[in-house]
């Protein structure tokens, strides 16, 4: 039996986030160098994002490329970034086939110019479709996200656009990256690492969160279809008692 059968479609979260991690890992086992574990986890990414669509996700962030990645040895970054290039311009199809929106959040100044023309290019074309929105986590951070929040917030009251008493969560949030994204319900992170790595600090406040070992190469539709049964079997109580979420 698939774990796609256990799964209740009435209970399903609205915005699931993953955080891809173990393409190097994945590599150096099989010998090769880091970036053949990048490449093959663009088959990852593609299944999962046509899995969460055909399961009817209204949205699926995946974290492509934190800024503390831009420490990482310069071949390795300029390899992931003619990557992303390439992928974007090749599975722009993928999404237009699925009606699935591409966005993006983070710092994308910082990327080079033709990756940023590829997926501005991307972003435009798939703005119609209202299937699933497909956000890209690209030179993020989320204390860069917050920090950036801060700054805007500040200006705005040293200019008088804002009051500072009338500062509150619901405004704040309205400042993040994410201010037209729901918060994911569920966030589920490969290679069997249990951190969060600056991701979605913010708004992952009540998201359930799913380690799995698989390396991201290696995540599959059944995989996604684990996680989800796996969160709809978790009491999610949002600081009440079990005995008032049933009432």
């Amino acid at each position: 039996m698939s774990w796609k059968d256990k799964i209740d479609i009435e209970r399903l979260p609205q915005h699931v986030a993953i955080i891809m991690d173990g393409n190097g890992r994945w590599a150096k086992k099989r010998g090769k160098l880091r970036t053949f574990g990048h490449s093959h986890g663009v088959k990852s990414v593609r299944e999962t994002a046509e899995t969460a669509a055909e399961l009817g996700i209204k949205y699926l962030t995946l974290y492509a490329f934190s800024t503390e990645n831009w420490n990482r040895p310069r071949s390795e970054v300029n390899a992931l970034m003619k990557l992303l290039v390439r992928t974007i311009h090749k599975e722009t199809k993928t999404l237009h086939d699925n009606k699935i929106r591409l966005m993006a959040i983070g710092e994308l100044d910082a990327l080079p110019e033709i990756t940023q023309k590829e997926l501005q290019e991307a972003i435009k074309d798939t703005a119609h479709h209202e299937r699933m929105a497909m956000i890209l986590a690209l030179s993020y951070s989320s204390r860069w996200e917050l920090t950036q929040a801060a700054k805007e917030l500040a200006k705005d009251v040293a200019s008088h656009k804002l009051d500072l008493q009338k500062i509150d969560q619901q405004l704040f949030e309205s400042y993040l990256a994410t201010a037209t994204i729901p918060d994911p319900e569920l966030l589920i992170r490969t290679s069997g690492e249990y951190r969060i790595s600056n991701f979605l600090l913010w708004q992952i406040a009540y998201s359930e969160l799913y380690f799995t070992p698989k390396f991201w190469p290696d995540f599959r539709k059944e995989d996604l279809y684990e996680a989800i049964v796996d969160y709809q079997n978790r009491e999610r109580r949002f600081g009440k008692t079990g005995e008032q979420i049933i009432k």
